[in-house]
C-alpha cells in the first residue's frame, strides 16, 4: 500500500512540474483546473496498473467511475479555458504575489494542487488496494448510486450554465434556472456526491474509514477555500441581483427556493 501511494504521489508531482513549465511557456496557469479532473484519472489508472490489472468488482467500479467523471469534467474545463482564456482568480492571485511569480505558481498552484489531488484520491487508492475480490455489498451499491447522481447532476448543471452564458440576452444576469434554481452550485454538489460515493465503494472494498479525509478535503475546498467562497465574492460585485439569489437559493444541497417577503 505504501509503495502504491508513494508512486502515485511522485507521479503527480512530476506531472505538476511538467505542467508548471508549460504554464511559463503559455503565460497562463488557468489550464491547471482541467488537470485537477484529469489527474484523478491518472491516479486511478496508475493504482490499477500497480495491482497487476486486478480484475475485481470494487477495483473496476472505482476505476470506471473515476475515469468517466474525470474525463468528462476535464474536457469540459479544458474547452472552457480555450474559449474564455485566463481565469481572473489566478490572474489576481499572481498579481498580488511577492517575489518571483513563476516560483509562486510552482509552490502555491501546481505543487499545492498536486498534494491536494493525491489526498482527495485516497478512497480510490486504498479502495483498490483493499479489494478482497468479494462481490459488491450495500455500501458499494449506495456509493455507485450516489456517484452516478453526482455525475449526472454536475453534467446537467454545466450544460445549463454553458447554454445560459452563450445567449447574449443573458449578459450580466444571474443564472437561476434549471438546477441552478435549487442550488447555487450544482457542479460542486455533483463533485461532492461523486467523491462521497467513491468513499462508500472504497469502504465496501475494505478501505479504512479515515479515507473520508479525501472527500472531506474536497468539500472544504469547494465551499470554503477556492470554489464557492471566491466565486460568490466576485458575483456579489458584478451581478446586481446576486444578493437576492443568495437569499432565496440554497448554497449547496438542492432544495426548493425560499419564499421572499
Amino acid at each position: 500500500m505504501f509503495e502504491i501511494m508513494l508512486f502515485n504521489f511522485l507521479l503527480l508531482i512530476t506531472c505538476m512540474v511538467a505542467l508548471w513549465l508549460l504554464s511559463i511557456n503559455l503565460g497562463d496557469v488557468s489550464f491547471i483546473d482541467s488537470f485537477w479532473a484529469f489527474g484523478f484519472v491518472v491516479v486511478a489508472v496508475a493504482s490499477y496498473g500497480q495491482l497487476g490489472m486486478a480484475d475485481t468488482p470494487h477495483t473496476q467500479i472505482l476505476l470506471w467511475i473515476t475515469a468517466i467523471w474525470g474525463m468528462r469534467l476535464g474536457v469540459f474545463l479544458l474547452l472552457r479555458w480555450r474559449r474564455d482564456g485566463a481565469d481572473p482568480r489566478y490572474v489576481r492571485m499572481i498579481d498580488k504575489a511577492s517575489g518571483n511569480p513563476h516560483l509562486f505558481t510552482l509552490r502555491s498552484v501546481f505543487l499545492l494542487q498536486g498534494v491536494m489531488l493525491w489526498t482527495v484520491s485516497l478512497p480510490v487508492q486504498l479502495g483498490m488496494y483493499s479489494d478482497s475480490g468479494a462481490g459488491p455489498a450495500a455500501w458499494a451499491f449506495a456509493g455507485i448510486a450516489l456517484a452516478v447522481l453526482g455525475i449526472v447532476f454536475e453534467s446537467v448543471g454545466d450544460h445549463q450554465m454553458t447554454a445560459f452564458r452563450a445567449d447574449p440576452a443573458n449578459a450580466g444576469q444571474v443564472m437561476d434556472r434549471g438546477l441552478w434554481r435549487y442550488t447555487r452550485h450544482p457542479n460542486y454538489f455533483g463533485d461532492a456526491c461523486v467523491w462521497w460515493g467513491l468513499f462508500l465503494v472504497a469502504v465496501g472494498a475494505g478501505a479504512p474509514l479515515w479515507v473520508a479525509v479525501g472527500p472531506a478535503l474536497l468539500n472544504w475546498t469547494l465551499l470554503r477555500w477556492s470554489g464557492a467562497a471566491l466565486l460568490e465574492r466576485r458575483m456579489k460585485r458584478s451581478r446586481p441581483g446576486y444578493e437576492d439569489y443568495i437569499a432565496r437559493t440554497s448554497g449547496f444541497i438542492p432544495r426548493p427556493p425560499r419564499k421572499q417577503a
